[in-house]
């Protein structure tokens, strides 16, 4: 900007910002502290209810393609099952959509409303000669599970695997929404706590 351009803007006085700017403006400003939690290459950011997760723990849920879920007994131990899944960290929660006879939907259903969630990519956790417990050397949380019915969360989880598992995804969209409005699968949502 030039002096006099300068000068004409000092004579013309404080300069007006639209409603539109403004607003943009304090969302920003309002969510900067969350986005710098989260990290830049998350889903999603993290809700300021949510407890922080180490740096860590985030960069891996923004990185990883896989968690492996465990739900908590109510004395609090695992339960045998450790299943590896895909998943989306979305709203500061590890979502995922799952049938509604599996272990983690069952144990749900039945009142094991917590759980333990590992995150990265160990390979299968059971099958060959046993099993695999790489998993637990990863980051991890406990967490709260709720059965959540939300068909606006269903199309952002689906959204989100269509760019990360592009080669998958296209045998599984229509199973996972159509069992979804059926009721034969169910969208997991864990809360870190």
């Amino acid at each position: 900007m030039g002096r006099a351009t300068m000068q004409r803007s000092r004579e013309a006085g404080p300069q007006r910002i639209d409603r539109r700017a403004f607003l943009g403006l304090c969302a920003g400003l309002a969510l900067w502290p969350v986005a710098r939690r989260v990290g830049a290459d998350s889903d999603a950011s993290v809700p300021a209810s949510s407890p922080a997760l180490p740096q860590a723990t985030l960069d891996a849920l923004g990185a990883s393609g896989l968690v492996y879920v465990s739900p908590l007994k109510s004395d609090g131990s695992e339960s045998t099952c450790h299943g590896e899944v895909w998943f989306g960290w979305l709203d500061g929660a590890v979502v995922l959509i799952t049938s509604t006879e599996s272990w983690k939907s069952r144990a749900q259903r039945g009142g094991l409303d917590r759980a333990r969630v590992w995150v990265g990519e160990h390979g299968r956790w059971k099958g060959g000669l046993g099993s695999n417990d790489a998993f637990r050397k990863a980051a991890h949380f406990d967490a709260a599970v709720a059965a959540v019915k939300d068909d606006a969360l269903l199309d952002r989880l689906l959204a989100l695997y269509e760019t990360k598992y592009p080669d998958e995804i296209g045998k599984w969209r229509e199973r996972m929404r159509s069992g979804y409005r059926e009721g034969s699968r169910v969208l997991l949502r864990y809360t870190p706590d």
